[in-house]
């Protein structure tokens, strides 16, 4: 089957990279000029250089991998130096020693794990696998030698990891356990934005079970700092989310809602904030700022309310000490800790959707004057996995007159898949909003029950290879990138 894989996994999608070696060149020089390898001290103009550069420091990746994992590794390590003129070794050897300089270099700290992250993501998204049931993280290799690179590459990042043989020529490089669960937190939390859950017709296994392991770690959150500058002023305070050694701290502001945001003109850090905030329950986008090269994530009174309870005690936490302080009135503090005490935006009852067919569409909606009640269904949605956009629309009221939230098909198809493959209360909406609809259907009859039990089927048994015509582009460390999906499978990356 072209464009296709058959492996113990089931089906998987093959993809293919296209650069020119120019545009690799070009690359390296960049991040020289001001990325990555300028960080590390290396001046290199080109990928030919870049594994001189590479093979002229290779005593030292040496020493530093022979320090972790000992003597019995130095000299089938320094055999590597020779064979870095060969292509195909060198593209195997040289990430693994960058992320040994750079430990040697910069230490362990949140910028070099968002790199080694960065490079791990890709290891593992090519030749790696991720088991949330077995808490293990693989990474796979035809070269002992470089398997044991990597090995010391993790362990120069804090995660133990064993090297195995499992044939005459194959090897793994395997973090079990806590260990597993930390490399986990960091792929989700660093690695590449692309598919991360918003098109179904695309979906990253190894991603989705990365943040089902990396879930099993601890998430600490915690606020501080509130204050007011004067007497009548803004109220505001600070609330940290932190994911094992990473802290992001968030503003909090006391408005006429809670309002959480975090800006930065650092893109990268802004989308980890929107990381933490999503493994916290919250659905969190990262938006520019006027076209200014200045990022953030917002999150307001609804969306707080339907995460996680450690962040829902914590922003209660806030308004408590500000209603107690005399800077917010009981009132408004009661209606905010009600929401965020109960998770009301997630437990509340389903409202009325109205379901028929509009020329042989199925039209899905909620209408309402109530602004709040637009606003909750829409939060609702967006936690059970829908994406605004794409599987539905939203039109605030304006007046007298009516707003609503109106769900596509393809919203109906995949909240029906959620329904089956989601987890935990993505699940059970899921779940709960198909089987409304299906009610609401059948009290129609006809061909509205027909259609509408038609795409539901569709839905249910959609499988996660549905590639074709699928195109994005995104944006790493300055760099951007273009995806396109080719030929029914083939994939074609362009710098």
């Amino acid at each position: 089957m072209p464009g296709v894989s058959l492996t113990l996994e089931g089906p998987k999608p093959q993809f293919r990279a296209r650069t020119s070696l120019e545009k690799l060149d070009e690359a390296i020089r960049r991040s020289a000029e001001g990325g990555w390898l300028k960080r590390l001290g290396v001046k290199a103009g080109s990928w030919d250089d870049l594994k001189r550069q590479v093979a002229e420091r290779w005593d030292g990746v040496v020493e530093a991998a022979v320090r972790r994992l000992g003597g019995d590794v130095q000299k089938e390590l320094e055999a590597l130096k020779d064979k870095l003129n060969d292509d195909k070794v060198a593209r195997e050897a040289i990430a693994p020693a960058l992320l040994l300089m750079q430990a040697e270099k910069l230490g362990v700290n949140e910028e070099s794990l968002r790199y080694f992250a960065a490079v791990i993501s890709g290891a593992v998204g090519g030749d790696g696998h991720v088991s949330a049931a077995l808490e293990r993280v693989e990474l796979a290799s035809g070269s002992r030698a470089i398997a044991l690179l990597w090995g010391a590459a993790f362990r120069a990042y804090g995660i133990e990891a064993k090297v195995r043989g499992i044939g005459r020529s194959a090897f793994q490089v395997v973090a079990s356990g806590d260990d597993a669960v930390r490399l986990a937190r960091l792929y989700f939390l660093f690695g590449p934005p692309l598919l991360e859950g918003g098109d179904e017709r695309v979906i990253n296994h190894k991603l989705e079970r990365a943040v089902e392991l990396g879930a099993k770690g601890a998430l600490d959150i915690r606020w501080e700092g509130l204050r007011r500058r004067t007497e009548d002023g803004l109220v505001a305070a600070d609330l940290i989310i932190s994911e094992g050694d990473i802290d992001v701290k968030y503003n909090v502001y006391l408005r006429n809602e809670i309002e959480l945001q975090f800006i930065s003109t650092d893109r990268g850090r802004v989308e980890l904030a929107a990381r933490l905030l999503r493994r916290a329950g919250v659905s969190a986008e990262v938006k520019e700022k006027g076209g200014r090269d200045v990022w953030y994530v917002r999150a307001t009174t609804d969306r707080l309310a339907a995460g996680r309870k450690e962040l829902r005690d914590a922003v209660a936490g806030i308004v408590r000490k500000a209603a107690e302080n005399g800077w917010v009135n009981s009132e408004t503090a009661d209606r905010w800790l009600d929401k965020l005490e109960s998770g009301r935006v997630l437990k509340e009852g389903w409202p009325k959707y109205y379901v028929r067919l509009v020329e042989g569409t199925l039209e899905v909606r909620y209408a309402s004057t109530d602004p709040e009640g637009i606003e909750r269904e829409a939060q609702r949605l967006k936690a059970m996995g829908l994406v605004e956009g794409r599987h539905f629309t939203v039109k605030m009221p304006k007046g007298r007159k009516a707003g609503y939230v109106s769900i596509r098909s393809e919203g109906l198809a995949y909240a029906a898949w959620l329904s089956v493959h989601g987890e935990g209360d993505q699940q059970r909406l899921a779940a709960e909003f198909v089987d409304l609809i299906l009610e609401r259907a059948e009290e129609k009859g006809g061909a509205v029950y027909k259609k509408a039990l038609e795409i539901v089927k569709r839905g249910r048994e959609m499988g996660s290879l549905r590639l074709e015509g699928f195109e994005k582009e995104f944006e790493v460390n300055g760099v951007k990138y273009k995806v396109k999906v080719i030929d029914g499978g083939a994939v074609e990356g362009i710098l």
